[in-house]
């Protein structure tokens, strides 16, 4: 029996072509998009159900007349001529006038320093850069605001493109490496210019830290144990998990105390104590720099305990990559573990530095008038009883400004590195 073979040629010849095979999820087209408009938003957020459209009327009313009240007495029954006659003692305290300009050129150097670090940090010029750069123009529209003052504030936003411009021509990484110089020298040269360092025919005379006070002071004392409490505390942290009994021991001994007793506590013994332990050779120890100190010791336990949260968070594979790669136990701390950790925790660190802020005010306690402090030195004038409403009211707008400010900046650091971008994407 003979076996019968296809004709090929014939079979190749009346063969149809056959589509390539293709992954069936590419040519899956997304679903049509319905407009967002406001319309549609309101409806879907505000007055979804019976439930929520109740909510949001009764939001609204309530709303209406806390804003009809308040503005009320905003612009009809406050008397702002008590924040409009000292604000020159609430932003900087009893700091000479002569020397103001002390002042006005650091933050001539702060604008500068801005502009630097908006262009190493972002390399196109987006809403949040224009919006930061807007606050001196800002502040200069405010009705509180001298003319000498709008002046000084024009300089510094002018200053400040004019060293975003400027660092243009430079590459990434030097706009970088500039702008961390610039940031870490800042408050020395600072302090040094508020302090001084000639005698009293000098261009710049001595001017004790007794004499400093108002917002300045707040912001400094806030700036100082921001800066320096963060690497104690990542320290503290290290020294905490460390396989060496002596210093684990040292650190838990250190974090524990320190977290036991209250703040107020820590600036009595850092303004009163600290100078019974020093040497009587040396010389006394500046007020305002004891309080600095106090505030930085005091915020670096509770920095520790954030930073080690972070760590703890770390999976242990990372660990072993880490060993894999054949790093030594520094190196892997420093190259993957540690920014990793600090991720993590860079909403509870912000927090932690508002709360700071906001702990300033107790320094009062200790002889030095920061913002509430010179306030409450105003209402003991007897030329401005019964002004404590419009003088809190102002206080409480500032301290609000700032924490909202380093909020802001806190969430836009978060969205730039992707803290909570899976959490948020799976909802």
């Amino acid at each position: 029996m003979r076996l019968l073979r296809p004709n090929l040629t014939l079979r190749r010849r009346m063969a149809l072509p056959v589509a390539p095979v293709t992954d069936p999820q590419t040519n899956v087209l997304p679903p049509a998009r319905e407009g967002n408009t406001a319309l549609r938003w309101i409806k879907e957020n505000l007055f979804s159900s019976l439930f929520d459209s109740v909510l949001t009327i009764i939001s609204l009313l309530f709303l209406f007349f806390a804003l009809r009240l308040a503005l009320d007495w905003v612009f009809n029954l406050a008397q702002w001529d008590v924040i409009t006659e000292n604000i020159n003692i609430l932003m900087k305290g009893a700091y000479p006038s002569d020397q103001v300009w002390r002042i006005w050129l650091g933050l001539y150097l702060l604008g500068a320093i801005v502009g630097i670090n908006l262009r190493a940090w972002n390399r196109e010029l987006n809403r949040t850069t224009i919006a930061i750069a807007a606050i001196p123009l800002i502040l200069a529209l405010l009705p509180f605001a001298s003319e000498n003052a709008r002046i000084n504030l024009i300089i510094i936003q002018v200053t400040s493109a004019a060293a975003y411009l400027l660092t243009s021509i430079l590459g990434d990484k030097r706009r970088r490496q500039l702008a961390a110089v610039m940031s870490i020298l800042y408050i020395p040269v600072f302090i040094l210019l508020l302090e001084g360092f000639t005698d009293e025919d000098g261009i710049m005379p001595l001017v004790k830290s007794d004499l400093w006070g108002g917002l300045l002071l707040s912001v400094l004392l806030a700036t100082v144990g921001i800066i320096f409490s963060l690497p104690l505390g990542i320290v503290l942290a290290l020294g905490r998990r460390s396989r060496q009994p002596a210093i684990s021991a040292l650190c838990i001994t250190y974090i524990e105390v320190v977290r036991g007793v209250p703040l107020i506590s820590i600036l009595f013994m850092g303004n009163i104590m600290l100078q019974l332990f020093m040497p009587q050779s040396l010389p006394p120890i500046d007020r305002v720099v004891r309080v600095m100190m106090a505030i930085t010791l005091f915020t670096a336990a509770y920095m520790a305990e954030i930073v080690r949260g972070g760590l703890q968070a770390i999976p242990k594979g990372q660990y072993d990559a880490a060993y894999a790669l054949g790093f030594s136990g520094l190196k892997s701390m420093r190259v993957i573990i540690l920014p990793q950790a600090l991720r993590i925790v860079i909403p509870v660190i912000v927090s932690q530095f508002i709360g700071l802020l906001l702990d300033t005010t107790l320094v009062a306690l200790v002889g030095l008038f920061d913002l509430l402090g010179i306030g409450q030195a105003i209402l003991s004038n007897p030329n401005w009883l019964g002004r404590s409403q419009e003088v809190y009211v102002f206080i409480g707008l500032i301290y609000w400004i700032l924490a909202t400010s380093m909020a802001f900046a806190s969430q836009r650091l978060e969205k730039n590195l992707g803290v909570g971008r899976n959490y948020d994407e799976s909802q």
